[in-house]
């Protein structure tokens, strides 16, 4: 392990290797699975489901879209844009495909998800968590979709690093990298709101210690978690721009859409609409849950959707009650809220919690505590768990 005051990149090496040799090992699996099916583990990574309409946004722009039988319109206004604006600048600069570039900003994104964990819990919890936290983030049952060229491991690298920059009082930088988190997935407004929340508390405990003459409003916070030192003192107007930078890449494609629709600027709820997805309190979720205890086999499934959402919370309320940093909590809470509240596609809620590492912090701290060899096993189990359903996962017949 590196000393503390190593670069952080020095520090975050453990936890890179590490997640690249999970990595490997999930697409080593997947590979020898399709293998055995007769079928590309390349393509099953690269060109179906959302991937597809990634690569034909790159290679037509917008205006596409499929009716089905019962009248519902899939549109590819639903994707939003930096993913495909990404694959179609290395297609125009490399002889990459638009499916190989998406394939590749995935991996170069993983990687820069990673680190980026790594910064925060290191930040928040010391480096031997950081690695830690970034290796249950690659053992993850769907991490899978780390390699894929979907747009999750681009927006958890942006997240990730805009908290850290949070984090370490870097505002302009967290309101760009929120800019650019929010042109990536919808759930881009959690940034903007962990960001902004940050913001406002900063401002009020500047007007607070205002009598204090001669300290800056940080200097005598408490250190927002455990151990982790308080965000240095940034000025006024970096913060404030910071805050003005965040939301512009979900507010201007929302916009955007809503102009192209007609619909103004609701015209992306539309859109949304038409894939039947929306936001319902978990209503849809709730029933889809218990309608799975209408038979003997499909009730496990069904326990085993309560099991895992009561662990999401209870993984929530001890980050709360472990004082996390308040950028994390709104980040998090906003992620799992918009992730189990959504009444569709309940096959792509554990993709869509992904990005919501923060929740494994607990997790990480007390693994980080164990001994050596202990961590590595558990770690080594559930890596060859998930690369296993990973591909059963990817094998299958419906969409992650």
């Amino acid at each position: 392990m590196a000393p503390p005051h190593a670069p952080l990149l020095r520090r975050a090496a453990p936890a890179l290797l590490g997640y690249a040799a999970v990595r490997a090992l999930g697409l080593v699996v997947l590979a020898v699975w399709s293998a055995a099916r007769d079928k590309s583990a390349y393509t099953l990574l690269t060109a179906r489901w959302d991937s597809l309409w990634y690569t034909r946004v790159a290679e037509l722009g917008y205006g596409y879209e499929v009716r089905l039988p019962n009248g519902d319109v899939h549109s590819n206004l639903a994707f939003f844009p930096l993913l495909p604006w990404l694959e179609r600048l290395l297609h125009a600069v490399t002889p990459l495909s638009y499916a190989d570039a998406g394939f590749l900003v995935s991996l170069l994104a993983s990687l820069a998800a990673a680190a980026g964990i790594f910064a925060v819990a290191d930040r928040v919890y010391g480096p031997r968590a950081g690695v830690c936290a970034v290796l249950l983030w690659a053992v993850l049952p769907v991490g899978i979709v780390q390699s894929m060229a979907y747009s999750e491991s681009l927006f958890t690298a942006l997240a990730a690093w805009s908290l850290y920059a949070v984090l370490t009082g870097r505002w302009v930088s967290a309101g760009a990298l929120a800019a650019l988190a929010g042109l990536t997935r919808p759930v881009g407004m959690a940034v903007v709101a962990a960001v902004w929340t940050a913001g406002v508390i900063s401002f009020g405990r500047e007007r607070g210690t205002q009598r204090a003459p001669g300290a800056h409003p940080d200097e005598d916070a408490p250190a927002p978690a455990l151990g982790a030192p308080a965000a240095p003192y940034a000025p006024a107007w970096r913060r404030a721009l910071g805050m003005l930078l965040a939301p512009l890449g979900t507010a201007g494609y929302v916009l955007w859409v809503g102009h192209r629709t007609g619909g103004g600027p609701l015209g992306y709820l539309d859109v949304q609409a038409g894939w039947r997805n929306g936001f319902d309190g978990g209503y849809a979720f709730a029933r889809f849950v218990a309608d799975k205890f209408t038979s003997f086999p499909s009730a496990l499934a069904g326990l085993g959707l309560i099991l895992g959402v009561a662990l999401l919370i209870w993984l929530y309320v001890t980050g709360v009650r472990g004082r996390q940093p308040v950028a994390l909590l709104v980040y998090t809470g906003v992620v799992l809220a918009l992730a189990l509240c959504a009444s569709s596609y309940f096959g792509s809620k554990p993709r869509l919690l992904m990005p919501a590492f923060p929740v494994l912090l607990p997790l990480a701290g007390a693994l980080a505590r164990a001994r050596t060899t202990r961590s590595a096993l558990v770690v080594a189990g559930l890596a060859v768990a998930a690369a296993v359903y990973g591909a059963f996962w990817l094998n299958g017949s419906g969409p992650p």
